[in-house]
């Protein structure tokens, strides 16, 4: 067996690059993450403040279907690699905007509290990883493994 043949044999999951499965594993986290802010909060109320709170993190219906966008976003991007870095880019730099703006108080509607919110860190780490993972050092492309 060749080595283009042993390559061309990696098909599914472990032939995704870097970039989709960071897409597609925090797709999954925030899909999760969105499930159980709507069992605390319900569907109806939007932006109604933070009298819910998820392990340590506030939550409410307006930051549910945030998170809900952010999982379909992701999940969708992940099988193909340009589109997953691309998600990783874009959703990168919208939670970098938001961890600057949450660190300012300007996402009380969000139930975020200022700089000492758990959720500003929580969005600094992901921002900062979906950025990485944007990047050209994610790696990879979506040209077929036999083809490189």
């Amino acid at each position: 067996m060749t080595s283009s043949q042993t390559t061309a044999a990696r098909t599914g999951l472990s032939a995704w690059t870097p970039a989709q499965r960071f897409a597609g594993v925090f797709g999954a986290v925030y899909l999760v993450v969105a499930i159980a802010g709507f069992a605390l909060t319900g569907f109806a109320g939007l932006g109604a403040g933070h009298e819910h709170t998820l392990v340590i993190f506030a939550v409410n219906p307006l930051h549910n279907y945030i998170h809900l966008f952010l999982a379909v976003g992701w999940l969708a991007a992940a099988p193909r690699h340009s589109t997953a870095r691309l998600a990783n880019l874009v959703i990168g730099v919208v939670l970098g905007l938001v961890t600057v703006l949450g660190f300012f108080g300007g996402l009380g509607m969000l139930g975020m509290s200022g700089l000492a919110d758990p959720d500003n860190f929580l969005h600094l780490i992901t921002a900062s990883l979906a950025l990485y993972f944007g990047s050209v050092a994610a790696g990879g492309s979506d040209r077929p493994a036999a083809g490189r």
